[in-house]
């Protein structure tokens, strides 16, 4: 380093020091700014992730469709979940429903996979216990079937139906073979005993069904464990959503749809509190900016005859005016720094309160935080260094 660099920094180090009050002022106000700053662009970048997380207690976002009249093959699933990513699944349950009778009356099995629907269907309310996957007797029935039937926790109930070989009747060419491959198979019926192990409240169709694994279902009605319908729960944006659901319709040949009433409620919330940041975010910098400026106005009006002593000593304006911006920008970075620290445990605070989620510290915005703190104060300083240029030493010096 130079002779002239180190004694210009040291010229500038010993000014500061010398106006602790002032510089405090001026370093408090870059810090709350750069504090405020540094946290809300934390919590905008880490809203998507929350948001997502806090929409997917709401229930699937995602639902896969066979094609035509086929069911959805566990090789398809399989594939579709690969594509989507472990890390983005949140819950990815199939559904296999069959028509079944109590008391003579038609009910609907549905067989699922009850640990993926549970992290499906956070907001179901359940009387009682979730069934676990190896429990072949235990069945959660909704409210209506528990109200119409009269059963409680515990109670009993038989379901009586025909096993149905799908592999055997697909195979049939035509449909008068159908039909009697369909009578042959028919002739075999079977009943079940269940236990109800909960009451499923979700004030929709899911009040309607009796809830069962679906490979107990499956091995029931002797079918392959295919599925009608599966409800994928994702941490996706929309525009990610539907960009995946072409890709799986393209190459696992199922139809993927998004649930729009989801993605759409999520993305208005998601556009409204991005907007909010981005306002608040720009009204903070424009108030770090009038603090740091007043601020240094007030510092330059006390320096006045400094300032006109150095110019009668010979020094050019180009030389103070940089000395002010140097100042300006040891307070900017000494600002920014104290801005990462405290501006995380603010985003911290926010997360924790709001969504119950601690958030990751993010190493780009240190950086990002100390730069823009520089400049902010930069630009904030030039409109008071430019006075700098209207002190006359000879005017100065005599005390006017």
């Amino acid at each position: 380093m130079s002779k002239k660099r180190k004694m210009y920094w040291k010229m500038v180090t010993a000014s500061l020091l010398r106006r602790k009050s002032r510089m405090v002022i001026a370093l408090l106000a870059i810090a709350i700014g750069a504090t405020i700053l540094s946290g809300l662009v934390t919590i905008y970048r880490d809203i998507p992730r929350q948001l997502g997380k806090e929409f997917r207690s709401y229930g699937a976002n995602l639902i896969l469709l066979p094609e035509g009249d086929e069911k959805i093959t566990q090789e398809q699933l399989l594939e579709a979940k690969k594509m989507i990513g472990e890390d983005a699944i949140v819950g990815m349950a199939p559904y296999l429903y069959y028509t079944t009778k109590i008391n003579e009356q038609p009910y609907i099995l549905a067989g699922t996979d009850l640990v993926e629907a549970k992290k499906n269907s956070p907001f179901w309310y359940i009387e009682g216990d979730w069934v676990s996957n190896d429990d072949e007797t235990g069945a959660m029935i909704g409210k209506d079937i528990a109200k119409t039937l009269g059963l409680k926790i515990g109670d009993t109930f038989v379901v009586k139906g025909v096993k149905y070989n799908q592999e055997a009747i697909a195979s049939s060419q035509d449909k008068s073979a159908q039909e009697n491959v369909e009578r042959e198979i028919g002739s075999q019926y079977f009943d079940r005993k269940y236990v109800v192990k909960g009451i499923v409240t979700t004030g929709g169709a899911e009040e309607e069904f009796i809830f069962t694994n679906i490979e107990h279902l499956a091995a029931l009605i002797e079918s392959p464990v295919h599925a009608d319908v599966v409800e994928c729960s994702i941490e996706h944006d929309t525009e990610e959503l539907q960009a995946m659901s072409e890709e799986i319709a393209k190459k696992v040949h199922i139809l993927a749809r998004p649930v729009r009433r989801v993605t759409q409620s999520q993305s208005i919330v998601l556009g409204k509190l991005k907007a909010l940041v981005y306002i608040v975010t720009v009204v903070i910098l424009i108030i770090t900016m009038i603090s740091v400026s007043t601020t240094m106005m007030a510092m330059i009006s006390e320096r006045r005859k400094e300032i006109g002593l150095k110019k009668a000593l010979g020094a050019e304006n180009e030389l103070i005016v940089k000395e002010f911006l140097g100042e300006s920008i040891v307070l900017g970075i000494v600002g920014g720094v104290l801005g990462v620290v405290f501006g995380f445990y603010f985003a911290q605070q926010i997360s924790l309160n709001v969504f119950g989620r601690a958030i990751t510290f993010q190493y780009a915005l240190i950086p990002i935080t100390i730069v823009v703190s520089a400049i902010v104060t930069t630009l904030a300083s030039i409109y008071p260094v430019r006075k700098v240029l209207d002190i006359h030493p000879a005017i100065v010096l005599r005390g006017e």
